[in-house]
This record gives C-alpha cells, structure tokens and sequence, in this order.
C-alpha cells in the first residue's frame, strides 16, 4: 500500500530536524519524481515533544464553595456540583489524582425538577430480606431527607471506583440556609 505524505515547501520541526519520510517501496525514482513535479520536498508529520502534565497530590489546593438549591433545576445543578468535586474545571486536573474542591448545598429542600417528576420520579432501597424492595416517589423523598436527593443525583454522575467514593465525601448537603462550614469561609460557586 502507498504511503500517504504530506508536502511542505518549509518544513520547520520543533527540535531543530527535518524527519526523513518512510517507504514501504523500495524505488525512490517515484518519490523524486514527485518531489520534482511539486517544487519542494516530502516529509514525514512530525510532532513536538512535550509532557503530560500530571498533578501531584501535595501540590492541590482544594477551595470551598457554597451554592443556594433554592429553585435550581435538580440535574443541572448535580451536574455542575459533581463537575466541582472531581476538579474537572481546573487546568491541572488529573483522572486518578483528587483534585477537586469542596462544595456545601443549602437549601435542598427547595430544589425544582421539571415535567411531573414530583410524582412520577421512584428512589428504591432494599432492606436485604426477601420482598424487601421500598421505594418512594421524589416528593416523599424531600420531605423525608431533602439532603439524600442531592446526593443521590450527585452521586450517580461519579464514576463507580475508590476515588469517587472518596470525592462524595467533599459535598456537604443541609436542608435548611444554614450550614456549618464558616470557618473555611466557602465562595459562592460560578453556576455558568
């Protein structure tokens, strides 16, 4: 099969050298003749040599932010929240490496979901006896525990492995407006 070569009247590598273009054919009169008719000389690609940039864990600093649920859509929000947790928006971000920041969600109890999810939406449990299968419908769940719908949502759009389950552990859910997390003086979370 012929070698596909890209044609370059200037060829200018990132290290300083021109590679030499490889054939499967061992007649060079075809080249020639091609280089010929074109003006120039043929190339191989060539790329520059850099390195993946993979963050330490003593070198992230993980930030606090706080978001108000009051009348944001449930999966919207859990989207952008789980986003934060695996420090997906920061530059330095790293599959295998915690990277992400803290997040505390006041208000959960207010939280809005579109369509008739208020009745059509189930959360199932299971006791581990036989026939113990319960479930309840979204709006019993936010009047029971406002706080397990967030996680939950949260939850789901982590990946299913240790670093993961250690992520969740970095959002803090209340209820209510108020939370007890001054002290690290949380930043309101840029919803964009």
């Amino acid at each position: 099969a012929p070698v596909a070569f890209r044609y370059e009247r200037s060829v200018r590598p990132c290290l300083g050298t021109t590679i030499a273009p490889r054939r499967r054919s061992s007649s060079q009169d075809e080249l020639s003749l091609l280089e010929s008719a074109l003006g120039g000389r043929l190339s191989a690609p060539f790329f520059c040599v850099m390195k993946t940039y993979s963050a330490k864990p003593k070198e992230i600093e993980q930030r606090w932010y706080v978001v108000d649920a009051d009348g944001q859509t449930l999966g919207r929000l859990a989207t952008r929240i789980a986003d934060t947790l695996r420090g997906k928006r920061k530059p330095q971000y790293t599959p295998h490496i915690d990277t992400g920041d803290f997040v505390v969600v006041v208000n959960a109890e207010k939280i809005a979901v579109t369509g008739n999810k208020l009745q059509q939406k189930l959360y199932y449990r299971h006791s581990g006896y036989p026939g113990g299968l319960r479930s309840r419908t979204l709006a019993e769940q936010l009047e029971r525990r406002p706080t397990e719908v967030i996680r939950k949502a949260v939850k789901g759009m982590l990946p299913r492995n240790r670093l993961a389950r250690r992520q969740i552990t970095k959002l803090k859910v209340y209820a209510g407006p108020a939370h007890p997390h001054e002290a690290q003086n949380p930043q309101p979370l840029p919803l964009d």
